[in-house]
């Protein structure tokens, strides 16, 4: 069988004896794959640190066509993912990963979701001044995410009998009902919190793929609220909690419960 190029961002990467490595990649064309990458440490390899996490190469995979690892047997580093002074840009890049990883089945190709985490992760390699954008590009990210796996949650209604939400106040937001509740529906269920009228905008703005993330204005304590209500929802819908939002939204306000 012939090895398959294409492009690829690196998500994960694990030690597999003294030289070679157990590889994650999410590729453009292939979408998630796992893959063996022998001698990928060597000082001469063919990867030649094409394989750092968050690293976008070119591979040449041998893809199996039953279970096990794939084998890599190239790669040609196209860019690295560079730290600048922004440790919230680098935990955003290492959620990209950890969401790409995630939210996707091994060997489902989604070329568009590829494009929008890789557009990101671009956008925060080296990162230095101001962080308060980058809130609202992780959570854009989020969202396009999620529509793009079919998780979209329902904000402009009632996610459960889609009939009008209240227009003033605070509205539920169903954790396990995939999105926003009118006051019937709220009655009983479980997992809901009380969203704010502020951070219901945020969020629905942050949600349109029309508007880009840097004309969104996030003041801190809705950014706080916005950031705490997708960390729950991500954990809710994945059965655990994610490791980097926690440790980014350690400043958030907590969620106010109904």
């Amino acid at each position: 069988m012939a090895a398959e190029k294409t492009r690829a961002i690196v998500i994960r990467t694990s030690a597999f004896g003294e030289t070679s490595s157990v590889v994650t990649i999410y590729c453009r064309d292939f979408g998630k794959l796992r893959g063996l990458a022998k001698g990928a440490w060597r000082p001469k390899s063919s990867f030649d640190g094409a394989l750092d996490l968050l690293s976008t190469s070119q591979v040449l995979v041998l893809r199996k066509s039953s279970g096990g690892l794939d084998l890599l047997t190239e790669a040609s580093l196209e860019s690295r993912f560079r730290v600048g002074t922004s440790l919230t840009a680098v935990l955003g890049g290492l959620h990209a990963a950890e969401l790409l990883d995630a939210l996707t089945a091994d060997a489902d190709p989604q070329p568009e979701l590829f494009d929008v985490a890789h557009a990101t992760v671009t956008r925060l390699s080296a990162w230095s001044g101001d962080d308060s954008p980058v809130v609202a590009m992780l959570i854009s990210l989020e969202f396009a995410m999620l529509r793009l796996t079919g998780h979209g949650p329902v904000l402009s209604r009632c996610a459960e009998c889609h009939g009008p939400l209240r227009t003033s106040g605070r509205t539920a937001f169903g954790m396990l009902d995939g999105g926003t509740l009118c006051d019937g529906c709220r009655v009983g269920r479980r997992g809901v919190v009380s969203v704010s009228a502020p951070a219901l905008s945020a969020l629905r703005l942050l949600a349109d793929q029309r508007v880009s993330p840097d004309d969104i204005p996030l003041p801190a304590a809705v950014a706080g609220e916005v950031r705490g209500i997708m960390t729950t929802l991500l954990s809710h819908l994945l059965g655990r909690p994610l490791r980097v939002p926690a440790v980014m939204s350690r400043s958030g306000r907590r969620l106010r419960r109904t």
